[in-house]
């Protein structure tokens, strides 16, 4: 009996159909478990690579979307400028070579003459120059639209202050040659090059196809796999593509079946329907289980989690009463309910990057935080509101948020509901109108103390908290273009204690972890810290070979004391 001649080409279309297959699925799994009499098949398929997304992507429109179950999608069918190394430095892709000019201020990138579009056109600087004016384009409504923020003009063509697109400091000198003018030196700008928001992308397809340009039959990519089948709410299918400029992958076919039940995803796992589980189908009680197995990994990530506030929304408008949440909170319980490495946060910042402070937030502390909530009118808890905590369908994390909830009831006499929605209306309800408590976290979109601090400055696409701090947004930004490592780690530091201990505006809680669990013939996937899934080095087969590597966040993190100068650059000055 199999997973996918069981449930033939669903095509769901609501959100009735899509729990229906849900369902199904989670009977079908079970069914495998239980049952003894099936026909016989083969264990695997040589290579073809199975593996759970958990849920349906919001959008693989590399500008709209921010998460990483859509970045997976991504990752694997395109490419940019540059890519990351084993380590996380930043090493050539579409760029073979490129210039760092004007004491930093200026990047000149030298593209490949061998990279092709799946439709068979060259992949040229134009792509590049007509994607990076999209995402800033605020008919765009890009997500990371403030990914850009240090590129001449970017800020004020995303607010409208400027009109003009060719405005934008980022432009093709000729087809092989796109230059990218900012308006301070970044250490970090480099790394910012291998992240999908900065992915070329072809205009005429774009401007042909309208909103439904990502689906199969319309999508050009260039990376090594290409999206061959989306059945929604089910299944997306990739294959492997001939042209890519770095040669054919081994993997011939990636299935990415979307479970979110982690019980259900965990049983096709072991029935040998997925290759690989990672935290979306590996639970608590099956880490417990295969602690001890050859086959188990964990993955230290740069990735925090965090209680959110609307800021806006009353009572959380007043910080007396959001200090008094953070110090209810005893974040020492969470590693003790999930039990997969996680570690108590004390700082946004993890500890791994510079940046980081030991002392930053809040800490549990009860008496204090009834105090604070007793000066802001809600005594003992009388009078307080019942406000919702939003957070996603996953099982883990209704452990995580039924603990906050206990701990909030037992600590200040508050009592909060607990809001769960399915993972697309979730970032959808985070994005349009945030309730007064939601659960949410924050993978690096690369290893620096930038990406999770510019996160909660004024006007970022994902600060759901809606909080506003002049203090903290001239920190972040001073912090930004400052090339002395020391000065640059203070004015975090300095920021970080104000958003987290000051301010309140979130409660920092932990510091994850990547638990996975892999079939014996899955080889050659490359984990990381940022927690991207690489699979044009995979491989499925039976070989003894064992590929997959791990590479801890503390032996990648160096500090940079001025602009990165990646392999194949020339650093010139004018």
């Amino acid at each position: 009996m199999n997973l996918e001649n069981t449930i033939s080409n669903p095509q769901p279309t609501s959100l009735n159909r899509s729990s229906f297959i849900v369902s199904a699925i989670a009977i079908i799994a079970m069914s495998l478990v239980l049952l003894t009499g099936c026909a016989s098949r083969s264990r695997f398929t040589p290579g073809v690579l199975r593996m759970n997304l958990g849920t349906e992507p919001p959008a693989i429109d590399w500008h709209i979307t921010t998460d990483a179950t859509s970045g997976d999608v991504i990752v694997n069918i395109m490419a940019g400028l540059t890519q990351y190394r084993k380590n996380l430095s930043a090493a050539p892709s579409c760029a073979e070579s490129w210039e760092i000019l004007d004491d930093g201020k200026r990047y000149v990138f030298h593209l490949r003459n061998d990279i092709f579009w799946t439709d068979g056109k060259p992949v040229t600087a134009y792509d590049f120059e007509y994607a990076w004016r999209r995402i800033e384009d605020p008919k765009t409504g890009a997500g990371y639209a403030d990914f850009l923020n240090d590129v001449v003009n970017a800020k004020e063509i995303n607010t409208g202050k400027i009109k003009d697109l060719t405005q934008l400091g980022a432009h093709a000198l000729d087809a092989q040659t796109f230059e990218v003018r900012l308006k301070k030196p970044a250490a970090y700008f480099i790394y910012m090059t291998a992240h999908w928001a900065t992915y070329p992308m072809r205009q005429d397809v774009v401007e042909k196809h309208k909103d439904r340009w990502t689906e199969p039959a319309n999508i050009v990519t260039n990376g090594p796999f290409k999206l061959d089948r989306w059945q929604h709410d089910y299944k997306i299918e990739l294959a492997a593509n001939d042209k890519f400029f770095e040669g054919r992958p081994a993997l011939d076919r990636i299935k990415m079946f979307m479970v979110a039940e982690q019980s259900t995803a965990f049983a096709l796992f072991e029935n040998d329907e997925l290759d690989y589980v990672d935290n979306r189908s590996f639970s608590t009680h099956d880490v417990d289980r295969y602690r001890d197995s050859p086959y188990y990994k964990r993955v230290p990530l740069l990735q925090g989690t965090y209680i959110g506030f609307n800021c806006l929304k009353k009572p959380f408008d007043d910080k007396r009463v959001r200090r008094a949440i953070a110090m209810a909170v005893d974040k020492n319980v969470f590693p003790k309910l999930l039990r997969r490495g996680e570690r108590p946060s004390n700082s946004w910042i993890p500890q791994e990057i510079p940046g980081s402070s030991s002392d930053a937030a809040l800490t549990f502390d009860p008496e204090a935080a009834r105090k604070d909530l007793a000066d802001a009118g809600f005594a003992g808890g009388k009078g307080f509101p019942s406000v919702p905590l939003l957070y996603p369908n996953r099982e883990d994390t209704r452990l995580i948020v039924e603990s906050i909830q206990a701990q909030l009831k037992q600590n200040l006499g508050i009592t909060i509901e607990l809001l769960n929605q399915e993972w697309k209306v979730y970032l959808a309800t985070r994005r349009q109108d945030p309730p007064q408590l939601f659960r949410a976290n924050w993978i690096a979109d690369f290893p620096d103390a930038q990406t999770f601090m510019n996160l909660f400055t004024t006007g970022n696409g994902n600060n759901h908290t809606r909080w506003s701090n002049k203090t903290y947004d001239k920190l972040v930004e001073t912090a930004e273009g400052e090339l002395d490592q020391k000065k640059r780690v203070g004015l975090y530091q300095q920021a970080d204690r104000i958003l987290c201990h000051d301010e309140a505006a979130i409660v920092p809680t932990f510091v994850t972890t990547q638990n996975l669990l892999l079939k014996p013939w899955t080889k050659g996937i490359e984990f990381n810290a940022l927690d991207i899934q690489f699979f044009k080095t995979g491989r499925i087969d039976d070989s003894n070979e064992s590929l997959n590597k791990v590479e801890p966040p503390a032996e990648i993190i160096k500090p940079a004391t001025k602009p990165i100068e990646p392999a194949n650059s020339e650093v010139k000055k004018p």
